[in-house]
């Protein structure tokens, strides 16, 4: 397994992690989730991220539930978890980025996953209603009783994080370290072109997440659409609707003919091309089956493979490429 470090911080990451999204207290047994989560560690993985609002926060009891089981060293793994969206209730200050429902939810989080401290926390969208200076700050206080280690977003602008690094600089509080964002082949524009001026000016670590655009970028949705995978989830729509379209589906036959010229798999192929960009410090990977991680956390092996013709036919293939912003 390679390590990365994430952004300009010391922390180092596996190149690959797992995620707990749609899987984990909703999905897959407990049994299922516990064998994902030895398979990762035992394949040299030391990143688990997850969400109080992943399965309305059981996503992290049965996180925390392996974690004890385990025993594992807790010095050896960094887990994470986000804020925004709360666990499932909606009355006022159940969500958002106030600093009650930061500190509350931090609070959430660690009971659920039977920790003393998160390794990162994300925010997990911006928050339009709360001032950036008191969403700082509560991430702040946050690092200085010891209760997180590294604070970031999801989903923000690359404005939105400057932001919140002006705010941190000005009022000496600490900034965010990292960023997780969606990026595949067919999401690109964001980590590619819109963050690149902040990766050289505060270092920004990336842990992407959808790597395989929903599972688009796997064969199951060339021939037919199958019944027990995410995208046909009751509650699910907006993700079918959003990633199931006809032209994206034409783009994965491609590629998955070039993956078998290469003689590998189209999921192990989107994978290496995800960590192809140094600007990515882990690639989360999500599972429902043990057999689908093993194969996943093989990608790494593909890199040597993406030569710049072969990376030339992948762009010809996508042709989406974003223009690189003129600085």
């Amino acid at each position: 397994m390679e390590y990365r470090r994430l952004g300009k911080s010391g922390l180092q990451v596996s190149a690959l992690s797992l995620g707990s999204w749609l899987t984990f207290g909703k999905q897959i047994s407990d049994d299922v989730a516990e064998q994902l989560m030895v398979t990762a560690y035992d394949n040299g993985v030391n990143f688990f991220d997850n969400a109080e609002i992943y399965a309305r926060g059981q996503a992290e009891v049965v996180m925390g539930n392996i974690l004890k089981k385990t025993g594992w060293d807790r010095t050896s793994y960094v887990l994470s978890s986000k804020v925004f969206f709360g666990d499932g209730r909606k009355l006022p200050n159940q969500t958002g980025l106030s600093h009650k429902h930061i500190i509350e939810g931090c609070e959430a989080s660690l009971r659920r996953l039977q920790v003393e401290y998160l390794d990162l926390y994300f925010c997990h969208r911006p928050d339009k209603n709360t001032p950036i200076e008191e969403t700082v700050r509560a991430m702040n206080l946050l690092i200085q009783q010891g209760k997180i280690f590294y604070w970031g977003t999801s989903e923000w602008s690359a404005q939105e994080i400057m932001e919140a690094h002006l705010v941190a600089r000005e009022q000496r509080l600490v900034g965010p370290v990292m960023e997780q964002p969606e990026y595949n082949m067919f999401h690109r524009h964001r980590v590619e072109a819109e963050y690149a001026q902040i990766y050289k000016t505060v270092g920004l670590g990336t842990t992407i997440w959808s790597p395989l655009a929903s599972g688009i970028l796997t064969p199951k949705y060339l021939k037919d659409n199958p019944e027990d995978t995410r995208l046909a989830m009751a509650g699910m729509e907006w993700l079918k609707n959003s990633a199931l379209k006809p032209e994206r589906v034409e783009k994965a036959a491609l590629l998955n003919e070039l993956a078998k010229e290469l003689g590998v798999s189209l999921p192990k192929l989107a994978i290496s091309w995800c960590l192809s960009n140094p600007h990515v410090s882990t690639v989360i990977l999500g599972a429902s089956k043990v057999s689908q991680l093993e194969e996943t956390l093989q990608s790494a092996q593909v890199l040597p493979l993406l030569t710049p013709e072969v990376t030339e036919r992948i762009e010809g293939i996508l042709g989406n490429k974003p223009a690189q912003p003129a600085f």
